[in-house]
């Protein structure tokens, strides 16, 4: 029963998600029922106590990144930046390369530390051009954004900075760069196969007659062809923003002081600040506000045009999408709580023995009901990584592999309809699960199916 009452909300929350209903309404909704049906008294606790502080927390962390990320985005737009862009990334590649390029740029992005929900908002007016330029259907460019920003960059690949190959490395004391080789295979295993699924989605709507569409919403404004900015000035923004971040993120973690004392300095009541969880917030911040001034700077003339309506839409959006992830944060939060979710996880503990398999297994799953990759590798590493860890060395697994392992399968099923980044990108191309939800789906799908793929050439080959 218990375990039931954790999948029940969760379908709940799926299904309205799926349907178009805002999950900011629903995922209080669909969480205080878990708490009802385990245990009515514990609603208004648990309300005020895990959900609406989970909530908060992130909004608190997290929004002027959503903020300078929309800005961001929307400069580029207005700025005629996103147009020069990829009007020379045609005459480069070539039409029929269009997917490949936003593949290619949002994977350079992620890889080069920026957020990927700042990569969301920067990317789909590049997105949005480059698609109705070649009459590619606008329903394909969730996906194509997915499969460069929320998958190999994120978690398989090497080195990633992204917070998701991070995590693993406090519970096996590894770095980022943890099994290479399998890394390396894995994410050329997803960029390949999900590259082959994209093409041959358009392939099938260029035979169906099928185009960009019409009547969109969340479109970018029309500029014309005439006169758009030198390309190279337009790809400066960009350059500067991922520059300045790895940039500020070595100059912040250099800070002597690792927190910084309000009381210290005559402040009182105000929480010490520990600077290692924020730097790479403020790396990004930082980075992005360079790159909003540039494009500004080198495009006055054309941003100051529409820039007060571009404005207010950009802090519109930027609320919505943080407060779409923030209730999903939250709802997560309050399930991970519940007796019915340890059941969960100690049920996948005890059926599975291999300690990979049940590593992706345990830590896929808790991603997928938690809808969120980070939070739900964290409660599988604090509860289970130490048996991994004795369980691996009886068989002489190194802790690079569960590294590498546990990073893949938080990116594995997270992206189900309730998760946060899914219901943020959707918002931000202005499309709905309907259209485009099946697409992000499939990259779910290959990416799971690539874990087991890397778990199977180590025990093939020995390869790490």
């Amino acid at each position: 029963m218990e375990i039931i009452i954790v999948v029940l909300p969760l379908v709940f929350l799926m299904v309205v998600a799926y349907r178009g209903f805002s999950v900011i309404l629903f995922a209080p909704v669909a969480a205080l029922l878990a708490v009802l049906l385990t245990n009515p008294s514990w609603v208004p606790a648990f309300f005020s106590g895990i959900f609406m502080e989970k909530l908060s927390g992130f909004v608190k962390l997290y929004f002027p990144v959503f903020l300078l990320g929309a800005v961001f985005g929307k400069v580029i737009e207005l700025s005629g930046f996103a147009k020069s862009i990829a009007r020379s990334i045609i005459k480069v590649f070539g039409e029929d390369k269009a997917i490949f390029v936003i593949v290619f740029t949002g994977a350079v992005l992620t890889y080069g530390g920026v957020s990927l929900f700042v990569v969301a908002f920067a990317l789909y007016p590049f997105a949005a051009e480059l698609f109705k330029a070649t009459d590619i259907p606008k329903r394909l460019i969730p996906g194509t954004i997915a499969l460069g920003a929320f998958t190999f960059t994120m978690d398989a690949l090497p080195g990633s900075p992204q917070i998701q190959n991070i995590i693993p490395t406090t519970f096996f004391n590894t770095d980022t760069w943890a099994a290479p080789w399998l890394g390396l295979i894995g994410g050329l295993f997803v960029f390949g196969v999900g590259m082959w699924y994209l093409n041959r989605r358009r392939k099938k709507a260029v035979l169906a007659g099928e185009g960009y569409g019409k009547d969109h919403i969340n479109e970018p404004d029309e500029l014309g062809d005439v006169d758009l900015p030198n390309v190279w000035l337009a790809l400066l923004p960009l350059i500067l923003v991922a520059t300045c971040n790895a940039i500020f993120t070595v100059w912040i973690t250099g800070y002597t002081n690792k927190t910084f004392d309000f009381a210290a300095i005559g402040i009182k009541g105000v929480a010490p600040i520990e600077i290692p969880k924020v730097t790479a917030v403020w790396a990004v911040e930082g980075a992005l506000f360079v790159g909003i001034t540039s494009v500004i700077i080198f495009a006055f003339k054309r941003v100051k045009t529409n820039i007060k309506n571009g404005l207010q839409l950009s802090v519109a959006g930027a609320l919505l999408a943080t407060l779409n992830t923030a209730s999903e944060y939250g709802f997560g939060g309050v399930i991970a709580a519940l007796p019915g979710f340890a059941s969960i996880n100690n049920k996948l503990s005890s059926v599975i023995r291999d300690p990979l398999v049940n590593e992706a297994v345990t830590t896929t799953t808790l991603s997928g009901i938690t809808g969120s990759a980070s939070g739900g590798m964290s409660i599988a590493l604090a509860a289970m990584s130490e048996i991994y860890i004795a369980k691996a060395e009886e068989l002489g697994i190194g802790r690079e592999v569960l590294h590498r392992v546990a990073a893949m399968a938080s990116g594995g099923m997270d992206t189900l309809p309730h998760n946060g980044a899914v219901i943020t990108l959707l918002a931000i191309t202005g499309l709905t699960h309907r259209q485009s939800y099946i697409d992000i789906f499939a990259m779910t799908i290959i990416k799971t199916i690539a874990v087991f793929v890397v778990i199977g050439i180590y025990y093939l080959t020995g390869l790490t």
